[in-house]
């Protein structure tokens, strides 16, 4: 299972990879992220968030079967994963605990360490803190193991109220989609220094998110355990999603984005059927394929 890789270059010098999240909705994308490593695209950034830190982590090991399995096969292994029986025995929705550390510890999902550790290419992925409502920002070098790698993905996608968060460095981290850009993460590459971008996103084109109701706002707030920069950035997260669409829609005008796009999303973020997640990642797979040319037309000319 584990990816065994002597050459470990990038053939892209100048384009940063950058995985939007959305829970389940990244089996689709783990499609679009593994026609990429078939053809040997080796970008030297890669950025996400909340799913999409997952995919950066396992693309960067460039085990093609972790960038599948992880959204397919991991749901199989409930109640140990997550489900309804999982949160009955307090251990959330997404059982936290199993699908990062617990499942590299028993050997159901492992881990390329010593592939990922060698790939010269680095990493951004962005957690959300309670305490201070600010992002933290993460790269290669805050990754001495394995287990310090995969609390960051974690911390990166703890949905408040699906998962129980994880602490780093004294703070209370939740999904870096609360954070700045709001779910797109493709300030991760600009700040990185990066001008082009391809950027593999989980909605389809057209998609403007709702702002929440008074239902919504109320379970936020019971979500937010008096923590008032967590309350405030669910309830505003629909306005900041959608003008960072503004600025996205504004990249690809000006070719420093290739937005891949999903053509339909065929699961929603909390889908758990291991037989609609594998059809979702053949559909994406799919897409990927026929819109290879153009990926290779933007990034080799």
């Amino acid at each position: 299972m584990l990816s065994t890789v002597s050459d470990l270059t990038c053939n892209v010098n100048d384009t940063a990879l950058v995985f939007e999240g959305g829970g389940y909705r990244a089996s689709y994308t783990a499609g679009m992220a593994n026609v990429l490593l078939e053809h040997g695209v080796y970008f030297p950034l890669v950025c996400g968030i909340s799913a999409g830190a997952s995919h950066t982590i396992d693309y960067l090991s460039r085990d093609k079967w972790r960038v599948k399995a992880g959204f397919t096969l991991l749901p199989d292994n409930m109640p140990k994963a997550g489900g309804l029986r999982s949160m009955l025995r307090g251990h959330g929705y997404f059982n936290a605990d199993y699908d990062y550390r617990g499942c590299i510890e028993d050997g159901y999902m492992p881990f390329d360490w010593e592939t990922f550790s060698a790939n010269p290419a680095d990493l951004r992925i962005q957690s959300f803190a309670a305490e201070t409502g600010g992002s933290v920002v993460w790269s290669k070098a805050d990754m001495p193991d394995v287990f310090a790698m995969i609390d960051r993905v974690r911390a990166s996608s703890t949905l408040p109220g699906f998962m129980h968060p994880i602490q780093i460095d004294g703070l209370t981290m939740y999904d870096g989609g609360l954070g700045r850009g709001a779910g797109i993460p493709v300030r991760l590459a600009e700040d990185a220094g990066y001008e082009r971008m391809v950027f593999v996103a989980t909605r389809p084109a057209g998609y403007i998110k709702k702002a929440p109701t008074a239902a919504e706002k109320a379970m936020y707030k019971a979500l937010s355990h008096g923590s008032e920069a967590l309350y405030e950035a669910m309830v505003t997260r629909n306005e900041r999603y959608n003008a960072e669409l503004e600025h996205v829609a504004e990249l690809e005008r000006d070719g420093r984005a290739l937005v891949i796009r999903p053509d339909v999303m065929p699961v929603t973020s909390t889908t758990i059927k291991p037989a609609e997640l594998l059809i979702s990642y053949e559909m994406g797979y799919a897409q990927a394929q026929r819109d290879w040319p153009r990926v290779e037309e933007y990034l080799f000319g």
